[in-house]
C-alpha cells in the first residue's frame, strides 16, 4: 500500500462567536490531544474570514505569525500555510520568512504559496488585485526568487514584477524546505507547479476534476523535462464529519457551515470515500474536521480513519 501522511487544518477563525483569546486555546486544546497523530498542521492565509458566511468582524489569525508560535508549542509537527497569497509580502521577504522558519523549527517548515483570490481582501488591505495571469506570472517570478534566495548569494534577478539585487538570505534554509504550490489552473497554474513545486495541493473538488488535473500536471512536466513522480500530491478534504455512528457524523455535518464536498461517516465509511483520492494519487491529506472546537473528530480521525489507510 502508498504511503500516505495528513495533516490538520488549522481553523483560522472561530464559528461559535468566541473571542480571539477563546479561539486560540480551542485551537492548542484539540492540538494538546493530536498533535502525536498527525504529520503537520496547516494555517490559512487570509486577514478575514474568507467564507461568505462569515462576518468580517470575526477574529482571524494571521498565518505565518500563528504557524510561528504553534511550532515552538508542537514540536512533534511540521508546519505550514495552505497556501501564502504571494502578494501579500514581498518575495524576499516571504523567502526570508520561510528560511527564519526552518531555522527556528530545526527543518519541520513546510513553504505553501499560491497566486492569491480573494479580491476584497486585496482592495482592503490596499493590495492589487491584476488579472488572473498577472498574479500567476507573479508567482512564478516570487518563487524564482525564492529558490535563489535559498540556494546561494548574493542572489540577483530581475523580472516582470519583481526584483532582487545582491541580496541575502543567511543563514540559507538546511534543509531546504519544500515548496507547496496551492491551486489548479490548468494553463497557468499547473505549469508553475511542474516548474517550481516538491508538494502540490488541491482543495476540495472532486476526484474526477483531481485525476484530471493530474494528467494535466504529467503533461507539463513532460513538456519540462520535469519528473512527475518527483511531485508529492496533496489534496485538501474541506469539510470531514466523522464520528462512532452514521447519525451523529451527519448531525455534525448539519451543523456545520462548511459544505464544500463534505466526508460524512463512520470511521470506515469515511476512509472508503478517502480511499479513492488514495487510488487517483494523493498521498498527503490535509483534514478539515468540522466538530471543531470539539477535538472528538480529529481524534477519531486520527486514532481509526489513518490506520484504515496506511496499513499495509
Amino acid at each position: 500500500m502508498a504511503s500516505i501522511k495528513f495533516g490538520w487544518h488549522i481553523p483560522s477563525f472561530p464559528v461559535d462567536g468566541s473571542s480571539g483569546t477563546q479561539f486560540v486555546d480551542q485551537i492548542t486544546g484539540v492540538l494538546d490531544r493530536v498533535a502525536g497523530a498527525y504529520d503537520a498542521a496547516f494555517a490559512d492565509d487570509h486577514f478575514v474570514p474568507w467564507a461568505p458566511w462569515q462576518g468580517e468582524e470575526t477574529p482571524f489569525l494571521e498565518g505565518t505569525t500563528t504557524i510561528s508560535y504553534l511550532a515552538g508549542r508542537y514540536p512533534q509537527l511540521k508546519f505550514g500555510v495552505s497556501v501564502m497569497g504571494q502578494a501579500y509580502r514581498n518575495p524576499a521577504l516571504t523567502a526570508k520568512i520561510g528560511a527564519n522558519l526552518q531555522l527556528l523549527t530545526g527543518g519541520r517548515y513546510i513553504h505553501g504559496i499560491g497566486a492569491g483570490w480573494l479580491e476584497k481582501e486585496y482592495y482592503a488591505y490596499n493590495y492589487d488585485f491584476p488579472a488572473p495571469s498577472v498574479r500567476i506570472a507573479q508567482l512564478g517570478e516570487a518563487l524564482e526568487i525564492t529558490r535563489r534566495l535559498w540556494t546561494g548569494f548574493p542572489a540577483t534577478f530581475h523580472g516582470k514584477y519583481y526584483h532582487i539585487d545582491n541580496a541575502y538570505c543567511v543563514p540559507m534554509p538546511d534543509p531546504v524546505p519544500p515548496i507547496l504550490i496551492g491551486g489548479g489552473g490548468e494553463q497557468l497554474t499547473l505549469r508553475v507547479v511542474a516548474q517550481y513545486a516538491d508538494w502540490w495541493n488541491l482543495a476540495g473538488n472532486t476526484v474526477e476534476t483531481y485525476a484530471h488535473k493530474l494528467n494535466v500536471l504529467r503533461e507539463h512536466c513532460e513538456t519540462i523535462g520535469r519528473d512527475f513522480d518527483s511531485i508529492l500530491k496533496t489534496w485538501s478534504a474541506e469539510s470531514v464529519a466523522v464520528a462512532e455512528t452514521e447519525a451523529e457524523a451527519k448531525r455534525i455535518a448539519a451543523a456545520s457551515p462548511y459544505k464544500a464536498g463534505p466526508i460524512v461517516g463512520t470511521p470506515s465509511q469515511v476512509a472508503e470515500r478517502m480511499q479513492a483520492w488514495v487510488d487517483a494519487g494523493v498521498r498527503y491529506i490535509i483534514v478539515r474536521t468540522v466538530d471543531f472546537p470539539r477535538p472528538e473528530g480529529a481524534e477519531l480521525f486520527a486514532r481509526e480513519v489513518i490506520p484504515l489507510l496506511t496499513q499495509s
